[in-house]
């Protein structure tokens, strides 16, 4: 499995700093959330932080995720940017695949995103046009919940309809993806955790060897190949 270090667990005054070691660790993918304080009632980073990001460590994929009103008005800009993959909630606008067009357009990978309350099967239309599929395994907005339960069996029912439309997307999950979860992810053929305070960050090692850790014991066959 790939970690998608989420960078908002990273204090604001210690950026760089951590930066340097989930890099150093092994870390190959920045997961970013870009928040508008409407679509969810926070706000989080602004867009020229992913091109510094993309500037500074331009072997690292950018992993975007979108949770504003609109998302195709922010496609260009993305772009500009430097992001790599962009997914996107579907609940955020009324035109999901004229978004997925856009972000292909532009030469990004397009992702949609599944909320806790939506049914996996909603996605059915999109998912033959994605890159990545992001499951939330908590509500998003807010960095540090648990793990909802039913999550796992919503995971099983997504890699079923990925065999079904027969369109190898990635599946990628967030929020309270501690250890145990990812064993149980492994099994079920999941492709990426996003990496939080629960798997990542604030762990007693610290981050650099928490990400050595995950490498060895998840990212092993990826870094093979």
């Amino acid at each position: 499995m790939i970690n998608t270090a989420s960078v908002i667990n990273i204090p604001f005054l210690n950026l760089r700093e951590g930066l340097n070691e989930l890099v150093e660790g092994g870390t190959r993918y920045f997961h970013i959330d870009l928040m508008d304080g409407h679509y969810v009632p926070n706000l989080c980073y602004p867009m020229e932080l992913i091109r510094e990001l993309k500037d500074a460590y331009p072997q690292i994929i950018m992993d975007i995720h979108v949770m504003v009103e609109e998302p195709i008005t922010y496609v260009e800009r993305l772009k500009n940017a430097g992001a790599d993959y962009v997914s996107f909630h579907t609940d955020s606008t009324s035109f999901v695949r004229r978004t997925i067009n856009e972000i292909h357009k532009a030469g990004m990978k397009a992702g949609v995103v599944i909320n806790p309350s939506q049914p996996v099967d909603h996605i059915k239309p999109y998912a033959k046009y994605v890159d990545m599929v992001l499951m939330m395994a908590v509500e998003p907005g807010f960095s540090g919940q648990p793990f909802l339960d039913g999550t796992m069996e919503r995971l099983e029912e997504l890699t079923i309809l990925r065999r079904q439309c027969e369109n190898p997307f990635i599946i990628s999950v967030d929020g309270g993806v501690d250890r145990e979860k990812c064993i149980a992810c492994q099994k079920l053929g999941i492709d990426m955790i996003v990496g939080t305070r629960h798997n990542i960050f604030c762990q007693p090692e610290g981050i650099r060897e928490a990400c050595k850790r995950f490498e060895a014991e998840f990212g092993e066959d990826i870094i093979k190949n």
